[in-house]
């Protein structure tokens, strides 16, 4: 696994072993950040805050500090996501911008400072089948996390149905072998 652009282009992420993560694979990456830059308006990972929930290894926020963000937020509950995202955070030198945090992304709190929310870009990965997009698309906005106006990436499995609150609407979904990415854009009233 490496990140694939930008100024860190090439530099390879740790991953613990064995198969409780399933990172976004480089192709996809890949696909996602020339679909965000050049067909999704505000989508381009430059100069935003950049939150990454369900974050697994970090690779999603990773690549997008790589291509210019100006800060990530890492969420996920399991400790070893979070200890393996503190390594790469470290191996990459970029603990100035970047913040790891352990939680759960359907029952969080207001974001905390150092977090640099509204973020304006927001990946979601959460396990496949989970049905976890929803509640925590709702909770994150509810509580702050995510800028009216801002894009969301989610990653899910191919045939798995996505439900959301209105106030996310659709701007474009693909499908890459197992996964399905649906990005949206978040409404406000």
């Amino acid at each position: 696994m490496r990140i694939i652009g930008g100024q860190r282009r090439g530099a390879k992420l740790s991953a613990p072993p064995g198969p409780a993560l399933r990172p976004t694979a480089e192709r996809t990456r890949e696909a996602i950040f020339n679909i965000l830059v050049h067909g999704v308006e505000d989508g381009d990972p430059g100069g935003q805050s950049v939150l990454d929930v369900f974050a697994g290894i970090g690779a999603m926020g990773l690549e997008a500090l790589s291509r210019g963000a100006k800060h990530a937020t890492f969420i996920d509950n399991a400790g070893t996501s979070i200890a393996t995202i503190r390594s790469n955070i470290e191996k990459l030198e970029w603990q100035e911008w970047a913040k790891p945090l352990r939680a759960d992304a359907t029952t969080i709190g207001p974001p905390p400072v150092a977090a640099q929310a509204p973020c304006g870009l927001v990946f979601l990965d959460p396990p496949y089948q989970s049905g976890l997009v929803g509640q925590a698309l709702t909770r994150l906005a509810g509580q702050g996390w995510i800028a009216g106006g801002a894009v969301c990436v989610v990653e899910v499995a191919a045939k798995e149905t996505l439900e959301t609150s209105s106030s996310f609407s659709l701007l474009d979904e693909r499908r890459y072998g197992a996964a399905r990415i649906i990005i949206l854009r978040h409404q406000t009233a």
